[in-house]
């Protein structure tokens, strides 16, 4: 099997992740945060390391202000919701995945005024068209770090200045970065920072969070939930200390010791070194695809401006076909159709018929783009 769908979820995970996960079931399993005895102060020691690294990955100097939550979707509504009120504005971008868009589009309903920035065909936003767009006054740029379907890096610290220079925070969505390209939340002027566990981290599903910047007012900032924190029982308010304001609940300690395990792994191997491998197979795709007669690649074409994935479109052939055939006929896992994008792909000008997304990983080989090359040159000059 050659799996390509990285950019959905990373696969395998490292058995580092698997031993943690089960290790914490079989030594710990105690209530992290929630209880006084000896495995709910192991399980909370494990979250509390996890919440470190994640700090130390991102360049942020205070762990409370690392929020766990179930993804980077989780994370991106806790950021709308907990922000934005009816009469603000919100200025995004063509690009962004419906993790955005979806609570964007309800919050508009209720009275957020949303402004959407053109991107061009290639996934990129010019800065100067930004700022041309974030008016003085505007609550929040919400901006992904790289789009799911052609992997476009944005220029992001030149959208944060521009958006600080107006008064607004920035949101970022680095579900397609977080692990495979360096992330200095301070150096790039974000201000809030959407991660999950899954994929780049190299974690397990149901794992991720948002980063608050040390200027973001915690307190301005309303929790999307409510509930048990462990921490101020005899009040019935939900407190504001961080990170409880926005963690209610039991928290997935199994999960959160797996996708330390995971951030271990990476940080292992270096983040600019995954990078580097990364943007050697990109390369290899990218070149490859575009040498095979009637195939259309989308994007920057340049490695270096983008995350590792490569969508294409073949002349005459449904996208779904393509997927299949790879699947059933070379035992090659990709993605296709519109990929929770519809925005990237009415950019791109593949809406509503969408792309076949490889998408390799720290695993993947040279040796496999090749042979998934081949098996694209059989399907498409059969």
């Amino acid at each position: 099997m050659i799996y390509l769908d990285n950019a959905a979820t990373s696969w395998p995970k490292p058995p580092e992740v698997v031993k943690a996960m089960a290790e914490f079931l079989e030594r710990l399993g105690g209530n992290p945060g929630r209880s006084g005895h000896q495995l709910s102060v192991a399980a909370g020691r494990v979250v509390y390391e996890v919440r470190e690294a994640i700090a130390e990955l991102f360049r942020v100097s205070d762990p409370l202000r690392v929020i766990f939550a179930q993804n980077a979707t989780h994370a991106i509504n806790l950021a709308l919701r907990g922000l934005l009120r009816p009469g603000d504005r919100v200025v995004t971008t063509s690009v962004e995945h419906n993790a955005v868009m979806r609570p964007l589009r309800a919050l508009e309903r209720e009275g957020v005024r949303v402004t959407q920035i053109p991107c061009g065909s290639d996934g990129w936003l010019d800065p100067e068209d930004a700022s041309r767009t974030i008016p003085p006054g505007t609550r929040l740029v919400a901006v992904t770090h790289a789009n799911n379907v052609t992997g476009t890096l944005m220029p992001v610290a030149d959208i944060a200045a521009t958006a600080h220079a107006a008064g607004a925070l920035v949101l970022v969505d680095a579900a397609q970065t977080a692990g495979v390209v360096p992330i200095d939340m301070p150096g790039l002027g974000i201000d809030l920072l959407a991660f999950t566990g899954h994929k780049g981290l190299c974690g397990p599903p149901g794992t991720g969070g948002l980063v608050l910047g040390a200027g973001v007012d915690a307190r301005a900032v309303r929790p999307l939930m409510r509930g048990g924190t462990g921490s101020r029982s005899g009040s019935e308010e939900q407190p504001e200390d961080l990170p409880d304001k926005f963690e209610s609940g039991t928290p997935n300690g199994v999960g959160i010791a797996g996708l330390g395990a995971g951030l271990q792994f990476v940080q292992g191997r270096g983040v600019p070194a995954v990078r580097e491998h990364e943007m050697t197979l990109t390369r290899l795709l990218i070149d490859g695809l575009r040498a095979i007669p009637g195939v259309r690649v989308y994007g920057t074409m340049d490695p270096a401006r983008c995350t590792a994935l490569a969508s294409f479109t073949v002349e005459g052939l449904l996208v779904s076909e393509i997927g299949y055939r790879l699947d059933e006929e070379f035992w090659i896992l990709t993605r296709v159709g519109l990929h929770c994008a519809p925005a990237v792909h009415r950019t791109i000008g593949t809406f509503p018929k969408g792309t076949v997304r490889l998408a390799p990983g720290i695993f993947t080989t040279a040796a496999e783009i090749q042979t998934t090359l081949q098996a694209i040159r059989q399907i498409v000059r059969p």
